[in-house]
């Protein structure tokens, strides 16, 4: 009779320490619900970041592996002789989900070119992207950002909408990494960075600028058909 009375007072006493991790469990999993949204709101805006010149035999492929180790994704405005020359590392950019570009055939002022020759340097750039990609280019960065009617009615016949650019990070004059990186970051909502295949350097700034946009809100973005920046 003693004995069955002391278990009774034991199985008392053990049973708030039997419910307990149940009554913890709930708590931890609230928070986990909680955290997605969180997450999601990080992205308060989107930044393109864009290279151009390539595709590099050099540069393109450490490119691409700073891109895929800080989780970005840019647009690549190549040139379709080199295009034409490295097939596969324009075809690396597309496969490691990257955007191609056209940026003309040989890197020319185009407003200086007649309407045969303006018409070749994009033709020939998509031309040579589809070949090489699969892919046929929407967007189109003039050399230089020289432009006019005539070069933005050649491409929009084309199919591709003009795509300048709002932030230039001068990696092209010598810019240090940290330059590039501070200009970069320097972006706002919508911005558009221009940078090189090119560079190690800008290679070398990639990390950061990823970096520095997150920490401001900013996530990189894809370039619509508009020309507006997106999420990608």
């Amino acid at each position: 009779m003693v004995l069955r009375s002391l278990l009774a007072v034991a199985l008392l006493f053990a049973a708030p320490l039997l419910t307990a991790p149940a009554a913890s469990a709930a708590p931890v999993a609230a928070t986990a619900r909680a955290a997605a949204p969180v997450a999601a709101a990080a992205c308060s805006g989107y930044v393109a970041l864009t290279f151009d010149d390539g595709p590099s035999p050099q540069y393109t492929r450490q490119l691409l592996s700073a891109l895929a180790s800080a989780g970005a994704r840019a647009t690549f405005f190549d040139l379709g002789s080199r295009v034409q020359q490295y097939p596969d590392l324009a075809r690396a950019t597309t496969a490691a989900g990257m955007w191609v570009g056209n940026h003309s055939w040989s890197h020319p002022r185009l407003t200086q070119l007649s309407a045969s020759q303006l018409t070749a340097e994009l033709s020939n750039t998509s031309n040579a992207i589809r070949s090489a990609t699969g892919q046929t280019p929407t967007l189109f960065r003039p050399p230089y950002g020289d432009t006019n009617y005539a070069v933005q009615t050649e491409a929009r016949r084309l199919g591709m909408a003009q795509v300048i650019w709002s932030v230039d990070t001068r990696d092209w004059a010598n810019a240090s990494t940290d330059a590039i990186v501070r200009s970069a970051t320097g972006a706002t909502f919508g911005g558009i960075v221009l940078m090189h295949d090119g560079y190690q350097t800008t290679v070398n700034a990639v990390p950061q600028i990823v970096r520095g946009l997150q920490a401001k809100g900013l996530c990189p973005g894809r370039i619509d058909n508009t020309g507006r920046v997106v999420a990608p």
